[in-house]
């Protein structure tokens, strides 16, 4: 059984690839000084970067999870993520939406994906 991994830290990585699937670390934003529609933009633009790196790619996503710091911004969050998901017609994946105190308080959104490779 082979576990890849990339973009190791001490604590984490940011994907593990095992057995065809691609998990991906919560996804945060580097620029927390954007509102929520410029740290989602980010956060997905990390998740498209990743998921190409490890030979998948959005329409291939099997679970996402959103996680907000308030469900404030839930509509700020949707119409970027309308935007993106729009790209892949008929392949919207499970999404879960919860509001959770996240790690820092700049922080608006972070967003944990689960995906098949290509050809998985």
């Amino acid at each position: 059984m082979t576990v890849r991994r990339f973009h190791v830290e001490s604590r984490w990585s940011d994907t593990a690839v095992h057995n065809g699937t691609v998990y991906l670390a919560g996804q945060v934003a580097d620029d927390t000084a954007q509102g929520i529609e410029g740290q989602a933009q980010e956060v997905l633009g990390h998740i498209d970067r990743l998921l190409t790196e490890a030979g998948s790619d959005k329409s291939l996503i099997l679970s996402c999870q959103i996680y907000l710091s308030d469900m404030a911004n839930f509509e700020g969050m949707n119409r970027v993520w309308d935007a993106w998901v729009a790209a892949i017609p008929g392949n919207a994946p499970p999404r879960a939406t919860v509001q959770a105190r996240l790690a820092r308080p700049e922080l608006l959104i972070e967003i944990v994906v689960v995906a098949a490779q290509r050809g998985g």
